[in-house]
């Protein structure tokens, strides 16, 4: 069963998330503050974190910052700030979502099997050995293990970049609307402020590919429409 990291200073919130998560069988490792929480990761196998933000010592933002520098298993940001700013914050350090409080517990388990299966999915596509390789200058996606190297550097992706970045390569020189990677990656419904999420793990793709915005050499916006990956 998935080991699940739950972190929040608000004892019923946490034991609320707890319980729900058990419900589905999962195995919940809970802290109330960020030094357990940190040291529980370091010692601990987790499928999965959900942070809050706003901690006693540490706060999620660091945690989740602190968890990138050594994994790519999803995190979810779970909090009572609801402004852009944080959560763009958050995606930028590499959250691969954000819930804000008050929340419904059954939408909360939903978007957790959701990660899940992606992170499984990425995990699958890793361990397989054939090989079938695309190149797009220097960008190298073998097309069995969904590896990705560029100049011959692997890509350390979070299982949503990877998403991401796979469905950009698969529409080759086609434009696909942030409307059509929100839905394909998170599995929801677009809603109003989704193109803020989209844009952001653009932007955190395109930093780890050393690419820009201004004179992109492979993700293109195409404003008022979503992104691409020309052919040549």
């Amino acid at each position: 069963m998935p080991d699940i990291l739950v972190v929040d200073d608000e004892h019923a919130i946490a034991n609320l998330i707890e319980l729900y998560l058990k419900n589905e069988n999962f195995t919940v490792y809970k802290f109330h503050n960020g030094t357990d929480a940190l040291n529980c990761i370091q010692t601990t196998h987790l499928d999965l974190a959900i942070l809050d933000v706003m901690l006693p010592d540490i706060d999620g933002f660091t945690i989740c910052q602190k968890i990138r520098e050594q994994y790519t298993f999803p995190v979810l940001m779970l909090t009572a700030k609801d402004g852009e700013i944080d959560q763009i914050n958050g995606f930028t350090l590499g959250a691969d979502d954000y819930i804000t409080k008050p929340f419904r517990p059954l939408e909360l388990v939903a978007r957790v099997k959701a990660h899940l299966r992606r992170a499984n999915h990425y995990d699958a596509a890793a361990s397989q050995t054939k090989s079938s390789e695309l190149s797009i200058r220097g960008l190298c996606i073998n097309t069995a293990s969904h590896a990705y190297t560029l100049n011959e550097q692997p890509l350390s992706l979070t299982p949503t970049e990877f998403d991401i970045l796979r469905i950009l390569c698969e529409n080759l020189g086609q434009v696909v609307s942030s409307e059509e990677l929100f839905q394909k990656v998170w599995g929801e419904k677009y809603y109003k402020n989704a193109v803020n999420t989209v844009m952001v793990h653009i932007r955190h793709l395109r930093a780890k590919m050393h690419d820009s915005a201004e004179r992109p050499k492979y993700i293109k916006t195409v404003w008022g429409v979503g992104y691409k990956i020309d052919e040549t």
